[in-house]
Protein backbone atom coordinates (compact mmCIF):
# COMPACT_ATOMS: atom_id res chain seq x y z
CA UNK A 1 0.00 0.00 0.00
CA UNK A 2 1.30 3.71 -0.99
CA UNK A 3 2.58 5.64 1.67
CA UNK A 4 -0.20 7.34 3.69
CA UNK A 5 -2.98 5.18 1.72
CA UNK A 6 -6.53 5.34 3.37
CA UNK A 7 -7.11 1.37 4.24
CA UNK A 8 -9.26 -0.64 1.32
CA UNK A 9 -12.00 -2.61 2.24
CA UNK A 10 -12.50 -3.65 -1.16
CA UNK A 11 -9.16 -5.77 -2.63
CA UNK A 12 -9.65 -6.99 -6.25
CA UNK A 13 -7.66 -10.24 -7.45
CA UNK A 14 -7.37 -8.96 -11.32
CA UNK A 15 -6.01 -5.74 -12.73
CA UNK A 16 -6.37 -4.95 -16.33
CA UNK A 17 -4.76 -2.58 -18.79
CA UNK A 18 -7.11 -1.57 -21.98
CA UNK A 19 -4.14 -1.53 -24.33
CA UNK A 20 -2.00 1.44 -24.79
CA UNK A 21 0.83 2.21 -22.59
CA UNK A 22 3.25 5.12 -22.59
CA UNK A 23 6.42 3.47 -22.85
CA UNK A 24 8.81 3.29 -25.69
CA UNK A 25 8.34 -0.78 -26.48
CA UNK A 26 6.51 -3.61 -26.42
CA UNK A 27 9.73 -4.97 -24.23
CA UNK A 28 9.83 -2.32 -21.88
CA UNK A 29 6.30 -2.54 -21.58
CA UNK A 30 5.75 -6.61 -20.89
CA UNK A 31 8.87 -6.06 -18.53
CA UNK A 32 7.43 -2.62 -16.77
CA UNK A 33 3.84 -4.41 -16.24
CA UNK A 34 5.47 -8.48 -15.67
CA UNK A 35 7.24 -6.76 -12.61
CA UNK A 36 5.32 -4.42 -10.93
CA UNK A 37 1.49 -6.87 -10.84
CA UNK A 38 3.28 -10.46 -11.62
CA UNK A 39 -0.36 -12.24 -10.06
CA UNK A 40 -2.73 -9.63 -11.05
CA UNK A 41 -2.48 -9.44 -14.95
CA UNK A 42 -4.15 -12.23 -16.83
CA UNK A 43 -3.72 -10.37 -19.97
CA UNK A 44 -0.86 -8.59 -20.65
CA UNK A 45 -1.03 -5.72 -23.94
CA UNK A 46 2.09 -4.90 -25.94
CA UNK A 47 1.19 -1.07 -25.19
CA UNK A 48 0.64 -0.31 -28.61
CA UNK A 49 3.61 1.83 -28.67
CA UNK A 50 4.95 4.03 -31.44
CA UNK A 51 2.83 4.90 -34.08
CA UNK A 52 -0.26 2.89 -32.62
CA UNK A 53 -0.09 5.04 -29.54
CA UNK A 54 -3.28 7.30 -30.77
CA UNK A 55 -6.03 4.61 -30.91
CA UNK A 56 -7.32 4.52 -34.51
CA UNK A 57 -4.48 7.47 -35.89
CA UNK A 58 -2.35 5.24 -36.75
CA UNK A 59 -4.90 3.21 -39.44
CA UNK A 60 -4.95 6.39 -41.77
CA UNK A 61 -2.43 4.63 -44.04
CA UNK A 62 -5.53 1.83 -45.17
CA UNK A 63 -7.38 4.82 -46.82
CA UNK A 64 -4.39 7.09 -48.35
CA UNK A 65 -5.04 4.75 -51.61
CA UNK A 66 -7.93 5.89 -52.60
CA UNK A 67 -7.79 9.71 -50.62
CA UNK A 68 -11.15 10.77 -52.53
CA UNK A 69 -13.43 9.07 -49.59
CA UNK A 70 -11.22 10.42 -46.94
CA UNK A 71 -12.75 12.56 -44.34
CA UNK A 72 -12.52 16.33 -44.95
CA UNK A 73 -10.77 16.51 -41.33
CA UNK A 74 -7.48 14.76 -42.47
CA UNK A 75 -6.14 18.10 -43.59
CA UNK A 76 -2.85 16.99 -41.62
CA UNK A 77 -2.21 14.61 -43.60
CA UNK A 78 -2.55 17.10 -47.19
CA UNK A 79 -4.89 15.28 -48.81
CA UNK A 80 -5.69 16.54 -52.48
CA UNK A 81 -8.57 14.71 -53.69
CA UNK A 82 -8.91 13.87 -57.73
CA UNK A 83 -11.28 16.06 -59.65
CA UNK A 84 -13.46 13.47 -60.88
CA UNK A 85 -15.97 14.29 -64.14
CA UNK A 86 -20.18 14.01 -63.48
CA UNK A 87 -20.63 10.30 -63.38
CA UNK A 88 -17.34 9.74 -63.27
CA UNK A 89 -16.18 6.37 -60.38
CA UNK A 90 -12.92 6.35 -59.01
CA UNK A 91 -11.94 2.44 -57.87
CA UNK A 92 -11.78 2.31 -54.02
CA UNK A 93 -8.43 0.75 -53.10
CA UNK A 94 -7.59 0.37 -49.14
CA UNK A 95 -4.25 -0.82 -48.11
CA UNK A 96 -3.48 -3.27 -45.47
CA UNK A 97 -4.31 -2.59 -42.21
CA UNK A 98 -1.25 -4.30 -40.58
CA UNK A 99 -2.71 -4.97 -36.65
CA UNK A 100 -1.21 -8.37 -37.59
CA UNK A 101 2.47 -7.23 -38.32
CA UNK A 102 2.29 -5.50 -35.24
CA UNK A 103 1.14 -8.68 -33.01
CA UNK A 104 2.99 -11.04 -34.42
CA UNK A 105 6.64 -8.95 -33.82
CA UNK A 106 5.13 -8.51 -30.19
CA UNK A 107 4.36 -11.73 -29.34
CA UNK A 108 7.98 -13.21 -30.42
CA UNK A 109 9.21 -10.32 -27.13
CA UNK A 110 6.33 -11.70 -24.99
CA UNK A 111 7.12 -15.31 -26.15
CA UNK A 112 10.98 -14.65 -24.72
CA UNK A 113 10.34 -12.42 -22.32
CA UNK A 114 7.79 -15.51 -20.49
CA UNK A 115 10.47 -18.31 -21.28
CA UNK A 116 13.06 -16.22 -19.00
CA UNK A 117 10.37 -15.69 -16.46
CA UNK A 118 9.60 -12.05 -17.03
CA UNK A 119 6.10 -12.71 -17.64
CA UNK A 120 4.06 -15.15 -15.24
CA UNK A 121 3.54 -18.27 -17.25
CA UNK A 122 -0.21 -17.97 -17.30
CA UNK A 123 -0.96 -14.82 -18.58
CA UNK A 124 -1.83 -14.16 -21.89
CA UNK A 125 -0.85 -11.97 -24.57
CA UNK A 126 -3.75 -9.23 -25.53
CA UNK A 127 -4.04 -7.78 -28.45
CA UNK A 128 -6.44 -5.00 -28.53
CA UNK A 129 -8.42 -3.76 -31.98
CA UNK A 130 -10.93 -1.07 -32.58
CA UNK A 131 -13.94 -2.31 -34.14
CA UNK A 132 -14.39 -1.12 -37.65
CA UNK A 133 -17.59 1.74 -36.67
CA UNK A 134 -14.44 3.40 -34.35
CA UNK A 135 -12.20 3.57 -38.03
CA UNK A 136 -14.86 4.03 -40.52
CA UNK A 137 -16.20 6.99 -38.46
CA UNK A 138 -12.47 8.64 -38.28
CA UNK A 139 -11.50 8.64 -41.56
CA UNK A 140 -14.45 8.37 -43.96
CA UNK A 141 -16.43 10.76 -45.53
CA UNK A 142 -19.93 9.62 -44.91
CA UNK A 143 -21.45 9.27 -48.03
CA UNK A 144 -18.86 6.65 -48.71
CA UNK A 145 -19.02 5.02 -44.95
CA UNK A 146 -21.52 2.28 -46.12
CA UNK A 147 -19.74 1.34 -49.18
CA UNK A 148 -16.21 1.19 -47.30
CA UNK A 149 -16.91 -0.49 -44.19
CA UNK A 150 -17.69 -3.87 -45.59
CA UNK A 151 -14.25 -3.60 -47.42
CA UNK A 152 -12.38 -2.66 -44.18
CA UNK A 153 -14.30 -5.33 -42.08
CA UNK A 154 -13.07 -7.64 -44.73
CA UNK A 155 -8.94 -6.44 -44.25
CA UNK A 156 -9.24 -6.39 -40.80
CA UNK A 157 -10.46 -9.92 -40.01
CA UNK A 158 -7.67 -11.06 -42.56
CA UNK A 159 -5.55 -9.75 -39.85
CA UNK A 160 -7.03 -11.62 -37.22
CA UNK A 161 -6.67 -14.65 -39.05
CA UNK A 162 -2.98 -14.04 -39.68
CA UNK A 163 -2.78 -13.59 -36.00
CA UNK A 164 -4.90 -16.62 -34.90
CA UNK A 165 -2.79 -18.95 -36.90
CA UNK A 166 0.70 -17.57 -35.78
CA UNK A 167 -0.22 -17.22 -32.26
CA UNK A 168 -1.35 -20.22 -30.33
CA UNK A 169 -4.78 -19.82 -29.15
CA UNK A 170 -4.09 -21.09 -25.35
CA UNK A 171 -1.56 -17.78 -25.22
CA UNK A 172 -3.83 -15.30 -27.23
CA UNK A 173 -6.76 -12.82 -25.91
CA UNK A 174 -8.40 -10.55 -28.39
CA UNK A 175 -10.26 -7.22 -27.10
CA UNK A 176 -12.65 -5.81 -29.35
CA UNK A 177 -12.64 -2.06 -28.47
CA UNK A 178 -15.76 -0.13 -29.13
CA UNK A 179 -15.95 3.71 -28.66
CA UNK A 180 -17.34 5.32 -31.25
CA UNK A 181 -20.64 3.00 -30.86
CA UNK A 182 -21.19 5.24 -27.41
CA UNK A 183 -20.66 8.52 -29.42
CA UNK A 184 -23.25 7.31 -31.77
CA UNK A 185 -26.00 5.52 -28.97
CA UNK A 186 -26.09 9.07 -26.90
CA UNK A 187 -26.54 10.76 -30.75
CA UNK A 188 -23.31 13.27 -30.35
CA UNK A 189 -24.04 13.99 -34.26
CA UNK A 190 -20.64 15.46 -36.16
CA UNK A 191 -18.56 12.71 -37.05
CA UNK A 192 -20.50 10.75 -34.83
CA UNK A 193 -23.25 10.30 -37.06
CA UNK A 194 -24.20 6.80 -37.69
CA UNK A 195 -24.75 5.76 -41.24
CA UNK A 196 -26.96 3.18 -40.34
CA UNK A 197 -30.31 3.09 -39.10
CA UNK A 198 -31.53 1.40 -35.92
CA UNK A 199 -28.50 2.47 -34.43
CA UNK A 200 -28.73 0.11 -30.71
CA UNK A 201 -29.78 -2.74 -33.50
CA UNK A 202 -26.89 -2.03 -35.59
CA UNK A 203 -24.08 -1.46 -33.47
CA UNK A 204 -24.48 -4.86 -31.47
CA UNK A 205 -25.50 -7.10 -34.83
CA UNK A 206 -21.81 -5.81 -36.04
CA UNK A 207 -20.28 -6.62 -31.93
CA UNK A 208 -21.82 -10.55 -32.63
CA UNK A 209 -20.71 -10.06 -36.35
CA UNK A 210 -17.05 -9.81 -34.59
CA UNK A 211 -17.32 -11.96 -32.24
CA UNK A 212 -17.93 -15.02 -34.36
CA UNK A 213 -14.60 -14.67 -35.82
CA UNK A 214 -12.40 -15.10 -32.84
CA UNK A 215 -11.78 -19.33 -32.04
CA UNK A 216 -13.06 -20.61 -29.28
CA UNK A 217 -9.78 -21.13 -26.72
CA UNK A 218 -8.79 -17.71 -28.15
CA UNK A 219 -9.76 -15.24 -25.09
CA UNK A 220 -12.14 -12.52 -26.05
CA UNK A 221 -13.20 -9.34 -24.08
CA UNK A 222 -15.14 -5.86 -24.70
CA UNK A 223 -13.61 -2.88 -23.85
CA UNK A 224 -16.64 0.00 -24.00
CA UNK A 225 -15.86 3.48 -23.80
CA UNK A 226 -16.71 7.12 -23.90
CA UNK A 227 -13.68 7.97 -25.85
CA UNK A 228 -10.34 9.83 -24.72
CA UNK A 229 -9.96 12.58 -27.02
CA UNK A 230 -7.89 15.58 -25.20
CA UNK A 231 -8.55 13.39 -22.32
CA UNK A 232 -12.55 13.96 -22.84
CA UNK A 233 -15.17 11.75 -23.45
CA UNK A 234 -17.27 12.06 -26.71
CA UNK A 235 -20.40 13.29 -24.00
CA UNK A 236 -20.41 13.04 -20.10
CA UNK A 237 -22.77 9.73 -19.61
CA UNK A 238 -25.69 10.17 -17.79
CA UNK A 239 -24.78 6.67 -16.10
CA UNK A 240 -23.70 3.24 -17.07
CA UNK A 241 -26.81 2.50 -18.52
CA UNK A 242 -25.81 2.03 -22.43
CA UNK A 243 -22.84 0.15 -21.25
CA UNK A 244 -24.77 -2.11 -19.33
CA UNK A 245 -27.44 -2.32 -22.02
CA UNK A 246 -25.02 -3.30 -24.55
CA UNK A 247 -23.00 -5.05 -22.56
CA UNK A 248 -26.37 -7.25 -21.66
CA UNK A 249 -27.00 -7.22 -25.51
CA UNK A 250 -23.84 -9.43 -26.18
CA UNK A 251 -24.28 -11.46 -23.42
CA UNK A 252 -27.73 -12.50 -24.84
CA UNK A 253 -26.73 -12.83 -28.65
CA UNK A 254 -22.56 -13.80 -28.14
CA UNK A 255 -22.43 -17.61 -29.75
CA UNK A 256 -19.23 -18.11 -27.56
CA UNK A 257 -18.03 -17.32 -24.08
CA UNK A 258 -17.36 -13.58 -23.22
CA UNK A 259 -13.85 -13.78 -21.08
CA UNK A 260 -14.14 -9.95 -19.77
CA UNK A 261 -16.39 -6.62 -19.92
CA UNK A 262 -14.27 -3.57 -19.21
CA UNK A 263 -16.44 -0.41 -18.70
CA UNK A 264 -15.43 3.37 -17.74
CA UNK A 265 -16.10 5.31 -14.66
CA UNK A 266 -15.21 9.07 -14.86
CA UNK A 267 -12.90 10.94 -12.71
CA UNK A 268 -15.82 12.92 -11.00
CA UNK A 269 -18.39 10.06 -10.86
CA UNK A 270 -18.36 8.15 -7.10
CA UNK A 271 -22.16 8.99 -6.67
CA UNK A 272 -24.78 5.84 -7.02
CA UNK A 273 -26.52 7.54 -9.62
CA UNK A 274 -24.02 6.53 -12.01
CA UNK A 275 -23.44 2.98 -11.01
CA UNK A 276 -27.39 2.19 -10.37
CA UNK A 277 -27.07 0.43 -14.01
CA UNK A 278 -25.03 -2.25 -13.00
CA UNK A 279 -27.52 -4.00 -10.93
CA UNK A 280 -29.24 -4.90 -14.27
CA UNK A 281 -25.75 -6.43 -15.52
CA UNK A 282 -26.83 -10.01 -16.78
CA UNK A 283 -23.22 -11.25 -17.98
CA UNK A 284 -22.40 -15.26 -17.01
CA UNK A 285 -20.13 -15.90 -14.34
CA UNK A 286 -17.04 -17.19 -16.64
CA UNK A 287 -17.43 -12.94 -17.47
CA UNK A 288 -14.80 -10.73 -15.67
CA UNK A 289 -15.92 -7.45 -15.38
CA UNK A 290 -13.34 -4.28 -15.16
CA UNK A 291 -13.92 -0.96 -14.29
CA UNK A 292 -12.49 1.76 -15.11
CA UNK A 293 -12.09 3.17 -11.79
CA UNK A 294 -8.47 3.90 -11.61
CA UNK A 295 -7.34 7.55 -11.76
CA UNK A 296 -3.70 8.37 -11.66
CA UNK A 297 -2.65 10.87 -8.50
CA UNK A 298 -6.01 9.54 -6.89
CA UNK A 299 -5.72 6.89 -4.43
CA UNK A 300 -8.81 7.89 -2.51
CA UNK A 301 -10.55 8.49 -5.72
CA UNK A 302 -10.25 5.20 -6.51
CA UNK A 303 -11.04 3.53 -3.26
CA UNK A 304 -14.72 5.49 -2.97
CA UNK A 305 -15.42 4.57 -7.08
CA UNK A 306 -14.63 0.61 -5.82
CA UNK A 307 -17.15 1.37 -2.87
CA UNK A 308 -19.52 3.20 -4.61
CA UNK A 309 -19.54 0.10 -7.62
CA UNK A 310 -20.08 -2.46 -4.87
CA UNK A 311 -23.28 -1.46 -3.83
CA UNK A 312 -24.74 -3.07 -7.21
CA UNK A 313 -22.00 -5.78 -8.35
CA UNK A 314 -19.39 -7.30 -5.97
CA UNK A 315 -16.85 -9.01 -7.87
CA UNK A 316 -14.79 -6.87 -10.42
CA UNK A 317 -11.43 -6.16 -11.34
CA UNK A 318 -9.99 -2.80 -11.69
CA UNK A 319 -8.58 -0.57 -14.61
CA UNK A 320 -8.14 2.62 -15.95
CA UNK A 321 -11.22 4.37 -17.46
CA UNK A 322 -9.20 4.09 -21.10
CA UNK A 323 -5.62 3.22 -22.50
CA UNK A 324 -3.09 5.25 -21.17
CA UNK A 325 -1.17 5.81 -24.68
CA UNK A 326 -1.99 9.57 -24.84
CA UNK A 327 -0.81 9.96 -20.85
CA UNK A 328 2.47 10.05 -19.58
CA UNK A 329 5.25 7.79 -17.80
CA UNK A 330 4.62 9.78 -14.62
CA UNK A 331 0.87 9.16 -14.81
CA UNK A 332 1.46 5.42 -15.23
CA UNK A 333 3.73 4.84 -12.16
CA UNK A 334 1.00 6.76 -10.09
CA UNK A 335 -1.61 4.04 -11.90
CA UNK A 336 0.67 1.08 -11.15
CA UNK A 337 1.51 2.53 -7.49
CA UNK A 338 -2.35 2.53 -7.03
CA UNK A 339 -3.16 -0.73 -8.53
CA UNK A 340 -0.63 -2.28 -6.77
CA UNK A 341 -1.59 -1.10 -3.40
CA UNK A 342 -5.41 -1.94 -3.57
CA UNK A 343 -4.89 -5.43 -5.69
CA UNK A 344 -3.80 -9.13 -4.28
CA UNK A 345 -2.80 -11.39 -6.80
Amino acid sequence: MPANAPPASYKPSFVHFVGSIPLPNASTVFRRLGAALPNCLRRLPDGETASRHDFVHWQDRVFLPTPLIMADHLVRLNIKRPALQIGEQQEIRLAPTEYDEAAIASYKEFKALRTQGVIDPNTRFQVSVPTPVNVIAAFVLPEYAAQVEPMYEALLLQALRRIQTEIPAEDLAIQWDAAVEFAMLEGVGGMFTPWFSSVKEGIVERLLRLSTHIQEKVEMGFHLCYGDLNHRHFVEPKDMGYLVDVANALQSGVERSIDWVHMPVPKDRMDDGYFLPLKNLALKEETQVFLGIVQPYDLEGTLKRAEAARKFVQDFGIATECGLGRSTEEDLDSVIEIMAGIAVG
